[in-house]
């Protein structure tokens, strides 16, 4: 049974919670999409993502560090945080299955980092070898602390997967190197890319050294007061405009400012610092209301990897970065951990099977980095922005993905002193201190969850069943957190079937996103569907769906994708548009051609076909 006191074996155990995590390997997926995608994590993705290692120059750059080789530094100032987030995700995969390929890793990639770590501690391959002169005068670009945060969680990661020590002393050399420096030693020096204040945190949590917690306590509390120097994009791309705990709504670039939240929500949970995780849910809340694609996406300009203003969510501009998405869950679990509402839940689901899942392809060995709601037929811009890539020159998101699909049992299911609570549904199985459950589900497929008692300790204990706010459960009525809740005195044997709703429905757009004026989407269940060009008898943007469509489900194995539940919707085909001059017409419009049957396909299995023409929100006619 997992505990808070650092044992867990996942990326988070909070010293108190409202709701407490399970390890890794307490949660056994066996099928549906979350199953696949950990299958192809570990068969397609990890290796690729092993090999780019050298290639994309992430150790090469280690060992030019370290003195050894020859060459010159390649990628970006920030590419030592590929190794460190591949690393990651090999230890999450050994806890579920162990590999003594996954421990030779690791401690082939502790030692090169011990070797090209300085003696006191500082570990940055770009600093140490391009600009050993500049370290720790660039902080508002040069990604120091960041690419050490990630560093700090791949350390513990490998430490809580049994894979030794060694990674956790490099850590920690250079974790002290930033206490003495940036606490002791007074320098008010802050990262422009937040994401150590969440890695300290975790680091704190495992090894008990409060420097650690109190350094991001600090940094958090010294953002917003004008301390990061110019970086040429304003104050707001760094979240350097206000302080942490007057900022009202997220800002500037989407990963740094949801990687931040994580951070906050962190602290205030170690320090019981109610008024900081008050302001983090106050940014969620108008984060959620305003600034949030349909399918979970954050992020809607291009300029900066940025939020907008609120209500600017354009489909074909929507940039919704992968990061941003894996940053998002970040912040969501830990929000869920604190409070135990299951909003928070909600939209991990939203997020996880939309804007993460989109992220991948069907066989896991290629990557969006941008996830766009409409794809147009004249697409010009760079390769980021096409169809699904091997890996970029900027690789932030492939290891990402990866350390994120290893570790998703981690984000199933919790326990508490009443009982077990599971916001996640797959097949599988589910350890809760003594009690055992096992999982039968077609979810997201088919709504029907069916648990079956294995084990279960005396005495009364509850079962809470997420109930997503999409959904109706039956006989079932969810409390004001989103959870039924059945409490009884389990015996092994006993069954408990929850049934949710996935009829397929229409979806409109709030007033104020201009962009999405007089268009609809659909969803079924957590899905969010998009309409491609392959599946339609005619040009998809020569398509409208009618005002009130009738939905109909179809089950079809389509290539590249497998099986899967296709929605057709009645449709219209609009009149052929004006054949040269201005695009504007007066008068009303003319009636639509002829009736038609418009297909959409799950948003997740984009781009596994043609790469042609695709759109989320359709136009009604």
């Amino acid at each position: 049974m997992s505990d808070l006191t650092g044992r867990v074996r996942g990326p988070l155990a909070p010293s108190t919670a409202v709701q407490r995590p399970l390890s890794i390997d307490d949660v056994e997926i066996h099928g549906g999409p979350l199953g696949r995608w950990q299958q192809i994590n570990r068969e397609a993705s990890i290796p690729l993502g092993l090999e780019q290692m050298e290639k994309s120059g992430a150790a090469p750059n280690l060992r030019l560090a370290a003195g050894e080789g020859g060459g010159a530094f390649q990628g970006y100032r920030f590419q030592d945080s590929d190794l460190y987030k591949q690393l990651e995700a090999v230890a999450w995969e050994h806890c579920r299955h162990p590999d003594d390929a996954y421990r030779a890793f690791v401690a082939e990639s502790a030692a090169l980092l011990a070797r090209a770590q300085r003696p006191d501690g500082y570990l940055n391959s770009h600093y140490q070898v391009v600009k050993p002169d500049k370290i720790f005068a660039e902080l508002e670009y040069s990604h120091e602390m960041y690419c050490a945060g990630h560093l700090f969680q791949a350390a513990v990661a490998a430490a809580r997967a049994g894979l030794g020590e060694d990674l956790l002393d490099v850590a920690r050399r250079f974790a002290g190197l930033l206490v003495q420096r940036f606490l002791v030693d007074g320098d008010d020096g802050i990262d422009g890319h937040a994401e150590v204040e969440t890695a300290l945190v975790e680091l704190y949590r495992l090894t008990g050294e409060r420097p650690y917690l109190e350094l991001a306590v600090k940094l958090i509390d010294n953002r917003g007061k004008g301390l990061i120097k110019s970086t040429g994009m304003g104050p707001l791309y760094a979240q350097d405009h206000l302080p942490v705990r007057e900022a009202a709504t997220p800002v500037g670039h989407a990963v740094r400012q949801l990687y931040l939240e994580a951070g906050v929500v962190d602290v205030a949970v170690e320090t019981g610092d109610a008024g900081l995780l008050a302001s983090s849910v106050r940014r969620w809340e108008d984060l959620v209301a305003t600034k949030t694609s349909i399918t979970g996406g954050h992020g809607s300009r291009h300029d900066g990897e940025a939020f907008g203003e609120r209500y600017e969510l354009p489909p074909d501009r929507a940039y919704n970065e992968s990061c941003a998405a894996i940053a998002s869950i970040h912040w969501n679990w830990r929000l869920l951990l604190a409070t135990g509402h299951g909003r928070y839940a909600d939209l991990i689901e939203r997020t996880l099977y939309n804007a993460f899942a989109a992220s991948t392809s069907g066989d896991g060995t290629r990557f969006f980095y941008v996830n766009p709601l409409q794809r147009r037929t004249d697409l010009f811009e760079d390769a980021y922005l096409g169809r699904r890539r091997e890996w970029f020159a900027c690789a932030c998101c492939p290891p990402n993905i990866m350390r994120l699909v290893s570790s998703l049992g981690h984000y199933v299911a919790t326990t508490s002193d009443e009982g077990v609570s599971v916001h996640q549904y797959a097949p599988g199985v589910i350890r809760a201190g003594g009690v055992v459950l096992d999982v039968e589900t077609g979810y997201p497929w088919h709504g029907r969850v069916r648990f079956t008692v294995r084990s279960a300790p005396g005495g009364e204990w509850t079962l809470r069943l997420r109930v997503p706010a999409w959904s109706s459960a039956g006989d079932l009525t969810p409390g004001a957190d989103g959870y039924a809740a059945i409490r009884r005195e389990w015996q092994a044997g006993d069954t408990f079937t929850l049934d949710l709703d996935l009829t397929p429905r229409i979806v409109r757009p709030h007033r104020r996103i201009d962009a999405l004026r007089g268009c609809a989407a659909i969803e079924r269940g957590p899905l969010v569907y998009c309409f491609e060009q392959i599946d339609q008898d005619t040009d998809l943007d020569d398509l409208a769906l009618t005002p009130d469509p009738a939905l109909r489900t179809v089950e079809r194995d389509l290539p590249g994708i497998g099986r899967t539940v296709l929605v057709e919707a009645d449709a219209v085909r609009l009149p052929p548009a004006p054949p040269g001059g201005l695009p504007y017409t007066a008068g009303a419009d003319p009636a639509p051609a002829a009736r038609a049957t418009a297909t959409a396909v799950p948003y997740h299995q984009w781009d596994n076909r043609d790469g042609g023409v695709m759109r989320v929100w359709m136009p009604l006619a």
